[in-house]
């Protein structure tokens, strides 16, 4: 049993369904912090920072639970790529990812009492195959990647556009499971039902 509740600060749909998948209970509050990369900033220290950031804003309002948070950043030949902030720069990080091999960072963090008390960065390396022109735009016209890192979905229709990954699946998705799993295990919290 739980010592304490769990807390999700993600709006991410796709975190909520792996937590959800991986058996455990949890409510759901967004942190409202602005993710806004610093100059000189690397993807890993960016992602640490966030998730960080995140998992703190919700435990000081809510100290007695259990809060885990998590960003993921799309890294290419030491370029972080954000959410795409328009169609065209969609086009654009689709089109640098054509062809080419690209890390992406999932980092979490876990937060009790208004304190970080565990956090950790998984990487995973992504390669993409060249892409067309007609298919990029496509891509796009779906809207599919305006909410997502490096404007791609792994989960969906970005699935088509790779030909490996090395390192967790789940952590291009948003959260490495396994390893959040351990980290949560540390801290009291287990899932209630068998992973799906």
């Amino acid at each position: 049993m739980n010592r304490h509740e769990l807390i999700l600060a993600s709006a991410s749909p796709r975190r909520r369904e792996l937590l959800r998948r991986a058996g455990y209970a949890f409510e759901i509050v967004e942190s409202g912090v602005d993710e806004l990369i610093r100059a000189g900033e690397g993807g890993e220290e960016f992602a640490l920072r966030m998730a960080a950031e995140k998992a703190l804003a919700v435990s000081a309002i809510r100290r007695d639970a259990i809060v885990l948070a998590a960003d993921t950043i799309v890294e290419l030949s030491g370029r972080v790529l954000e959410k795409p902030v328009d169609a065209a720069e969609a086009r654009a990080m689709l089109a640098a990812l054509a062809g080419a091999t690209h890390v992406v960072v999932t980092a979490f963090a876990i937060a009790h009492d208004a304190a970080v008390q565990d956090h950790r960065a998984v990487i995973s390396r992504v390669t993409f195959r060249e892409l067309s022109a007609a298919e990029i735009e496509d891509y796009v016209a779906s809207g599919e990647p305006m909410d997502k890192a490096g404007a791609y979905g792994i989960q969906g229709r970005g699935a088509d556009f790779i030909v490996a990954v090395e390192g967790p699946r789940d952590n291009v998705m948003g959260l490495p499971v396994a390893e959040a799993a351990a980290a949560l295990a540390r801290h009291g919290i287990m899932p209630e039902r068998p992973r799906e």
